[in-house]
């Protein structure tokens, strides 16, 4: 029972599926976890007692179907976002990945394109291909910024339906300028979506690209409540938008996506959100302090607006992922060449990664 009797490649697969790999990271038991980017603050106490209770009073009703629209909770959003939206722009999900599934679906599949720029989030071709449509990489500078005339003529060279731009950049940390967002929009007729998911780890003083959305029906803005809201294990995503291209989402979204659960969630945690972000300027300190910290140790740390840092100039990074490994710390080969990456974590994960690493020798 279970055993495995033929291979996968003896399934009727989709022709387009074959030889691909799941998007997975390794998961280990281990000390100190800074591969996934996660928010390694646990949500403060009196915000979780809210969302049990929230949760509870959900748990009274859970034998009927949950608000299949979500008002209440894209009410929340709306208010959250500001930059004048309403319940109407705001569109939800199980994560941002669902989010940015749903548009595939809805502006994607066969005989359609979606293009970004590599090095990038390596769910945008995941996705892309799932859906049937065609994934083009872009490339950046070798400081992985992309300026905005070779975005422009990149973009008008791949023609597609949907333009990727992850603002600020995973797994890079590089930042994105709104100068360059309308560059990309002009560019194409199609949908560009910009993937804020790391946006509230960027400067206080730093626009959002929402500031662009009058206007343009096709730009569409997705953020997510894993990192800054510490919310990865609960799920959820969003996305401010046209109202017109939320009916669009509508098309192509199961019926009652969003359990009662997750959106009772998602709404407590919601009213507490000063109390859930003041976490983020702890991270973001202990995101320099690695920046600071690797470079003084003969590494090349690349500016980031996010909760991690890319650092080059590791001669083997598998070698060093695994020492690092050894010492029960777990960091992330992205696939870039001499690179690794390392979320911040609390200022005693971050002090346990920088001693590790201190006590490596793998400079190239």
């Amino acid at each position: 029972m279970g055993r495995v009797t033929i291979r996968l490649d003896d399934l009727p697969l989709r022709d387009d599926l074959r030889g691909l790999t799941p998007y997975g990271a390794p998961q280990a038991p281990l000390p100190v976890a800074l591969n996934v980017n996660e928010n390694t603050h646990p949500v403060p106490r009196e915000v979780a007692d809210d969302i049990l209770d929230a949760i509870g009073r959900a748990l009274g009703e859970i034998n009927r179907y949950p608000d299949r629209e979500f008002r209440e909770l894209r009410e929340g959003f709306a208010e959250y976002l500001r930059h004048g939206l309403v319940a109407d722009q705001i569109w939800a999900a199980n994560g941002s990945n669902e989010v940015l599934q749903h548009v595939l679906q809805a502006f994607g599949g066969p005989g359609r394109r979606a293009f970004g720029f590599a090095p990038t989030y390596s769910m945008y071709p995941l996705l892309t291909r799932a859906t049937g449509a065609e994934w083009v990489s872009g490339s950046r500078g070798t400081d992985y910024t992309v300026d905005v005339e070779s975005a422009v003529d990149q973009i008008t060279a791949a023609d597609p339906d949907i333009v990727f731009l992850c603002a600020p950049n995973n797994p890079t940390g590089t930042p994105m300028s709104l100068e360059l967002i309308e560059a990309a929009y002009e560019a194409t007729r199609g949908i560009v979506i910009v993937d804020e998911a790391y946006f509230e780890f960027a400067p206080r003083t730093a626009p959002s690209a929402l500031s662009l959305l009058p206007g343009r029906e096709r730009l569409l803005i997705s953020r997510t409540m894993s990192k800054a809201f510490a919310f990865a294990g609960a799920r959820v995503g969003y996305l401010a938008a046209d109202p017109a291209v939320i009916d669009a989402l509508r098309l192509v979204r199961l019926p009652y996506h969003l359990s009662s659960l997750t959106q009772a969630a998602a709404l407590a945690a919601l009213t507490h959100a000063p109390v859930m972000l003041q976490m983020v300027d702890d991270i973001v300190a202990q995101r320099d302090r690695i920046s600071a910290t690797v470079e003084a140790l003969g590494y090349r740390a690349y500016e980031s607006w996010t909760n991690f840092v890319l650092f080059s100039g590791v001669e083997d990074p598998g070698r060093t992922w695994q020492q690092l490994y050894d010492r029960g710390i777990l960091v992330r080969d992205v696939g870039i060449p001499r690179s690794l990456r390392v979320s911040a974590g609390t200022a005693e994960e971050t002090t346990a990664f920088l001693e590790a690493l201190a006590s490596i020798d793998s400079r190239a």
